[in-house]
């Protein structure tokens, strides 16, 4: 006879099929120790972000503009006519319009499915480790992906990555279920989901295909024909969902469309493997974007821009022209030019001739003679707040805060094996790199061909993610700090996988490998004293010789007495985890303490700076910031020669000029403590009252309340105001929307009067100088004094009754003295 299984008070059979009661609260339980790290990844990623007012403009104007119509949401329009596109596929704007629908039109709102998808990729990380390394790897690869600074910098805004790797980490643990079940649906199931993540960040998606199909194939116990198979189905499947948006956006006649933003054939194809694929490597944007992606005005204004230099910077090999004077120019001193690496109007550099050493005034290889960082300044930062140049050494860091070395556009280093390590990129994602060494080492030491484990296919499949990450951004021509998040889940993967190995062997005592714990702490406590170093002066000595010195303490400690750690293994393990994670955790705390830049965001005590144009940020405390008072205002701030405040127009003195522009229109830090940063950081646009009141009143019908010529003069109103407003130009505003022949038809048919031209944008290629010419020719100016006031919110460095579409960036949208036209036909 069978046995009669008898249910204890309190159980209750299952149904049919199903596990029963205490077994499904164990399978689902929350582990404590995942549940907290979750809390502090909620705690980082989402404090304080109710205070942002934009966020990522550019973006969040998108969101509001697509919630004004099915045609602008399905699109993703920029603008409320639904004329021009994002630069990136709609499925992330999509899921931030839904939270915008529920909650409002917000800086916190649009950001919310980014910070919980920071949260989700924490839970993921322990899923996808815990089951083949263990419930400890699990937690410490929760914690690490959760402390990588620059995943919390950039979950904090409504860029797109932080969705992206939370979508590529879902379609990893299908692949795992894929692989245990060998069942080919699943397997298309985690392809599709890669398909997915293409219509967030295009070809950024497919960086970890090479990991998917090596894994599958090694792991996979069906037939090789099988798994061929399987391959190609799900391989079809992606493709299908990756171009399904595209082509059918592409196959729509292009005047019952939207232009496609950025692109320069007004495809999305194009788009997808042209300026957000191959250009990346290469650098070479091409016209629809700008220079790399930037705003109107190029890299006039930014941080050791040159004219027609790409990347931001002038050659010093070839003599270029100092940032911020005439091409052609050698480039003055003062208020007229900078070194290559320096900001417009920064005093005691020169422009760079041919190579030379390099003074603290310059770039490296220029021949700067500027002086030196001053009291209460951290290494590398020259008086007027700008970093100075370093040759040699360091892995060719510059110091934080500027472009460094020949760091290429937006602070990213110098190409080469190195560049991850360099000042400017190594404190977003590389504090780990050390130890991830040492841990596959470890985890690989006894791989053999035909005595492969489940952890040998796992430990490889991270690896196989993150070498091709790494090798890409190496070499890359164009990219942002904040892009380094692709990093993050392998190395989180390896080190918690990693710290299990490594302590194992060490607890051992078996040999060489019994060293490689101690080994692989101390090059870690001593890579991170390297990132810290250089803002000794910021945050104090303390934080980097503490760390260092606590390394070298335990790594001695584990190596000397290894009894006392075997009794004490608690003990040891948290004195190990503070070294490795202290670093990080301060690093990934930044930008809520010392504010980031929401168009370009990174993390560290420069954060609000070092990815872009625009103020350091607010230093808590009254603590001095570079080139600052200690007050949280920023001294002189980029375009600010002497380091004097803004007067009280809001334009600062000694600044520079702009190739191309004879008015002054260089970029200055706000006062506030809020960056400027670029195009949408918070403070920088903002509502003009008596604009927005000028313009509903003198409306006689038209849909639209007036067209700007760049999405930086048309946000607030669409942002705050709910109207509907036109953009001429797109992201750079050069994007040819618009013809002069459409322009009067948009007016002849009474849809806009209105033209508000902000001196940037439409200037660039074939016909955006024919649409101001059209505008001039056919419109009245109207007198400012009708409709100039003081923007709403506006401080320092904000939009001012003389200047109302704000002065806080030259050189991008909103910059300049605004005009105002009337069109009537």
């Amino acid at each position: 006879m069978n046995a009669i299984k008898k249910w204890e008070p309190g159980e209750r059979p299952a149904a049919p099929g199903r596990t029963p009661g205490p077994a499904l609260r164990r399978r689902f339980r929350l582990d404590p120790y995942v549940a907290a790290i979750a809390l502090l990844a909620a705690f980082l990623n989402g404090f304080q972000i109710w205070t942002e007012h934009y966020a990522n403009t550019y973006y969040t104007m998108t969101v509001a503009s697509m919630l004004q119509s099915f045609h602008n949401f399905f699109f993703a329009s920029l603008d409320s006519a639904g004329s021009v596109t994002v630069d990136k596929p709609p499925l992330t704007f999509w899921i931030q319009a839904a939270s915008a629908y529920l909650f409002g039109v917000h800086g916190w709102s649009v950001i919310l499915p980014q910070a919980l998808a920071g949260v989700g990729s924490v839970f993921l990380m322990n899923a996808l480790v815990k089951p083949a390394f263990g419930p400890a790897a699990g937690r410490i690869a929760a914690l690490a992906m959760a402390a990588t600074p620059v995943a919390v910098a950039v979950a904090r805004t409504n860029n797109i990555d932080a969705m992206l790797v939370f979508t590529l980490l879902l379609a990893t643990r299908v692949l795992f279920k894929a692989v245990n079940s060998g069942r080919l649906w699943t397997a298309v199931g985690a392809f599709a989901l890669i398909g997915a993540a293409f219509n967030m960040k295009m070809l950024q998606a497919y960086m970890v295909l090479p990991a998917f199909y090596l894994f599958y194939l090694a792991a996979s116990k069906r037939s090789w024909k099988i798994k061929a198979g399987h391959l190609a189905a799900a391989t079809a499947v992606m493709l299908v969902l990756s171009t399904a948006w595209a082509v059918i956006v592409d196959s729509i006649p292009a005047d019952k469309r939207p232009y496609i933003g950025s692109s320069s054939t007004n495809s999305v194809l194009e788009l997808a493997f042209g300026y957000n694929g191959v250009s990346r490597l290469t650098g070479n944007q091409g016209p629809g974007g700008g220079r790399g992606g930037i705003p109107p005005g190029g890299t006039d204004g930014m941080p050791g821009a040159a004219a027609g230099s790409p990347g931001g910077q002038s050659s010093a090999a070839d003599g270029g022209a100092g940032a911020g004077a005439a091409p052609g120019a050698d480039g003055g001193q003062g208020g007229q030019a900078a070194a290559a690496g320096r900001t417009p109007g920064a005093t005691g550099g020169q422009a760079a001739g041919d190579g030379g050493a390099t003074g603290t005034g310059g770039a490296p290889g220029a021949d700067g003679s500027g002086s030196g960082a001053s009291a209460g300044q951290p290494s590398g930062f020259a008086n007027d707040g700008q970093r100075s140049g370093r040759a040699g050494g360091d892995f060719g860091q510059g110091g934080p805060g500027g472009q460094g070395g020949q760091g290429g556009a937006f602070n990213t280093g110098t190409k080469g094996p190195l560049r991850l390590f360099q000042s400017e990129l190594s404190g977003q994602a590389s504090w780990l790199l050390p130890f991830v060494l040492f841990a596959v080492i470890g985890l690989l030491a006894g791989l053999r061909r035909r005595l492969l484990t489940r952890q040998h296919l796992e430990s490889l499949f991270w690896l196989a993610w993150l070498l091709p990450v790494m090798g890409f951004f190496s070499i890359a021509g164009f990219f942002h700090q904040y892009y380094l998040i692709m990093m993050a889940p392998p190395i989180a993967a390896l080190v918690g996988a990693g710290w299990n190995e490594l302590w194992a062997q060490y607890r051992g005592g078996s040999g060489w490998r019994s060293w490689l714990l101690p080994a692989g702490v101390l090059a870690t406590a001593a890579f991170a004293w390297f990132i810290m170093r250089p803002y000794d002066t910021v945050i104090g000595k303390g934080w980097s010789l503490g760390i260092l010195l606590g390394g070298l303490a335990v790594s001695l400690l584990l190596a000397l007495a290894p009894r006392l750690y075997h009794r004490l293994p608690v003990l040891a393990a948290s004195l190990v985890g503070v070294v490795l994670f202290a670093g990080p955790l301060y690093w990934a705390a930044t930008p809520i303490t010392y504010g980031q830049n929401s168009m370009l965001p990174a993390a560290g005590p420069g954060g609000s700076a070092v990815s872009g144009p625009g103020g350091m940020g607010r230093f808590p405390g009254g603590m001095a910031q570079p080139g600052g008072d200690g007050t949280g205002r920023t001294g002189g701030m980029p375009g600010n020669a002497s380091g004097a405040p803004a007067d009280a127009s809001g334009a600062p003195s000694g600044s520079a000029a702009i190739p191309g522009d004879a008015a002054s229109g260089s970029y200055e830090g706000r006062q506030d403590g809020r960056n400027g940063g670029m195009p949408g950081g918070p403070g920088q646009e903002s509502l003009n009252e008596k604009a927005l009141a000028y313009l509903k009143e003198h409306n006689t019908g038209e849909e639209y309340l007036f067209a700007a010529s760049d999405y930086g003069t048309a946000a607030p109103y669409i942002i705050d105001a709910g109207e509907k407003v036109i953009s001429l130009g797109g992201f750079s505003g050069n994007d040819p929307v618009y013809t002069a022949a459409k322009l009067e038809e948009l007016v002849s048919s009474g849809q806009v009067k209105y033209f508000m031209l902000s001196g940037r944008g439409m200037g660039g290629r074939g016909g955006s100088s024919e649409l101001t010419a059209w505008i001039e020719e056919h419109g009245t100016l109207i007198p400012s004094e009708e409709w100039q006031g003081t923007a709403a919110g506006s401080a320092s460095g904000s939009r001012t009754a003389a200047n109302p579409n704000g002065s806080g960036a030259g050189g991008f949208p909103g910059s300049g003295n605004a005009q105002l036209y009337e069109v009537k036909l």
